[in-house]
């Protein structure tokens, strides 16, 4: 089965969260399934920020990306996450390479045009699976962050969730987890949802029954439903030990994103 994974969050930065979710995927990829993870780390980046005297602007969950942030994403996403989630992962024993979207040319991105100006932030046009493809052939496990490269030579912060997506669809995946820092995603009287129709979700965001961070991530499940990923699962990051069981066993936790 061929299984993408999205981590990001305050899970990038709990290190036994970590340890557990590299013993996790590694387990899967050892019995024989194909999988790679996509990675924000939003947290890490807010925090980074701050460090240098700048602070963060978000727009509907996504964040305004000047250059200065952008090339500070570039130092925070495609370096020191990726490599810790790359050695992690190699600490189980199971190879893993670390990648961006620039790298292999394998996400290619366009600047986002809508009626803000988020600066340097990309929507995906283009994913060349090719590369994931040979990684999976060789046994190893592809660890991208959610940085793409522009046709002009630029590079995008893109939202992790819509990475994931989008490399899921390309890679002809049979799931999508997102792993989040909440238990699911809630109705208006605060319950988790456990199976979500994306036909619901246009009145949700109507009614403000989500917003913020989690509009990007149900904009992403939707679309990988609407091009043929089977399952997506908004799994909250404190339960990641039941992936390895994802295919076999009931899972209880979250919110199962459905087409119907």
């Amino acid at each position: 089965m061929k299984l993408i994974v999205k981590i990001g969050g305050a899970a990038l930065d709990n290190p036994e969260l970590v340890k557990t979710f590299a013993t996790a995927i590694a387990e899967l990829a050892k019995t024989g399934h194909q999988i790679a993870v996509v990675h924000g780390g939003g947290a890490a980046l807010t925090r980074t920020m701050k460090e240098l005297g700048r602070e963060s602007t978000f727009i509907n969950g996504l964040r305004v990306t000047d250059r200065q942030t952008r090339d500070v994403a570039l130092m925070v996403l495609a370096g020191h996450l990726n490599k810790q989630l790359v050695a992690a992962v190699g600490a189980t024993g199971q190879p893993a390479l670390g990648l961006c979207g620039g790298d292999l040319h394998l996400v290619r991105a366009v600047k986002r045009n809508g009626g803000v100006d988020l600066g340097f932030v990309g929507d995906i046009r283009a994913v060349d699976t090719q590369w994931i493809q040979r990684l999976w052939g060789h046994g190893a496990l592809p660890i991208i962050s959610s940085i793409a490269l522009g046709s002009e030579g630029e590079y995008y912060n893109v939202n992790a969730d819509q990475m994931a997506s989008a490399c899921a669809v390309a890679c002809g995946a049979n799931a999508l987890v997102f792993l989040t820092d909440v238990a699911g995603v809630k109705g208006s009287d605060g319950a988790v949802i456990r199976w979500l129709p994306i036909g619901t979700i246009p009145q949700m965001i109507s009614d403000a029954t989500v917003s913020g961070g989690m509009l990007p991530k149900l904009e992403a499940c939707t679309h990988a439903i609407k091009r043929g990923v089977r399952r997506v699962r908004i799994l909250p990051a404190e339960h990641l030990h039941v992936l390895p069981g994802f295919f076999t066993d009931a899972i209880h936790f979250g919110t199962e994103v459905i087409a119907a």
